[in-house]
């Protein structure tokens, strides 16, 4: 969608937090954007088919459809939408996935409305954006991993610890964890 001279530019956030919702709505509404918000992919589908927003914020963990999967949905409507994916569970194989199906930028939670802001004014990668030139812990590589083979099972838990060697409650317990920092 181009906005009129007078419209605001539009913002999509979806993400099942409510109260993270609540907060962004607030933020880019004092930024001066028209504001929708979705709470699982199919409802931002079915927004998003009545009027694409210029611009979405993507969360990939959610109930039903993984943000994943909503990201080509939303660029097959309008390609010129800017995506911006922010996850409280980030690994490089979804930000690699998230970015070649058409994401502007991955960003990990928790991020300021400023760093946000940031993403989607980005047009080209940065070559100045600094290299963390130490290896990642053995936990983080074990968390990449698993994200990894959980994605090629299609997120099929049962599967995935069969291929890891893993019981399930394991695996679920892992999953259920926050990602390592390093």
């Amino acid at each position: 969608m181009t906005p009129g001279a007078d419209a605001l530019p539009s913002m999509m956030i979806v993400d099942d937090d409510v109260d993270l919702c609540h907060a962004l709505s607030r933020a880019f509404t004092r930024r001066g954007f028209d504001v929708q918000v979705a709470h699982n992919a199919e409802q931002a589908l079915a927004m998003a088919q009545d009027e694409p927003p210029e611009n979405a914020l993507v969360d990939l963990s959610m109930p039903g459809e993984s943000g994943l999967t909503l990201i080509p949905k939303l660029k097959e409507l309008d390609d010129g939408m800017q995506i911006v994916v922010l996850t409280g569970y980030a690994s490089i194989a979804t930000a690699v996935d998230a970015i070649k199906l058409g994401a502007l930028h991955y960003l990990a939670k928790p991020a300021g409305i400023d760093e946000i802001l940031a993403a989607f004014r980005m047009t080209e990668p940065d070559p100045d954006t600094p290299i963390n030139r130490q290896p990642p812990s053995v936990d983080r590589m074990e968390w990449e991993h698993i994200q990894r083979v959980l994605r090629e099972n299609n997120g099929n838990i049962s599967e995935t610890a069969r291929q890891l060697r893993m019981h399930r409650r394991t695996l679920q317990r892992k999953l259920s964890k926050r990602p390592m920092r390093d």
